[in-house]
């Protein structure tokens, strides 16, 4: 939700629910934490409408997250890694051909 705001600071909550699914307690929660502005658009006919603005604290937030986001992704991949190299090394080792030991 952080990364679509960034982008597109006038999507409404109907656009985010569209692409991110239900948003409505989530938007609340980025508010009251301080990660996310909400201004009205004032010259706007819809009374509901509102500009959602990333603030300083939640575009470091967005970056911690982002962070720790990669570096989960970069463990998985490291221990996926090393799997896959034992899985060769036991395939390699089969001497009878028929893969029956695995």
């Amino acid at each position: 939700m952080l990364r679509a705001l960034e982008a597109n600071p006038e999507l409404s909550q109907r656009q985010l629910a569209a692409q991110l699914g239900g948003v409505n307690s989530a938007l609340k929660a980025l508010v009251e934490r301080g990660f996310v502005k909400a201004d009205s658009f004032r010259k706007s006919g819809n009374k509901g409408a509102y500009l959602y603005v990333l603030t300083p604290q939640g575009v470091v937030e967005k970056a911690s997250l982002a962070t720790a986001f990669l570096d989960r992704k970069l463990g998985e991949y490291e221990a996926l890694r090393q799997e896959i190299e034992s899985l060769k090394g036991e395939v390699g080792s089969d001497k009878s051909g028929t893969g029956d030991n695995l």
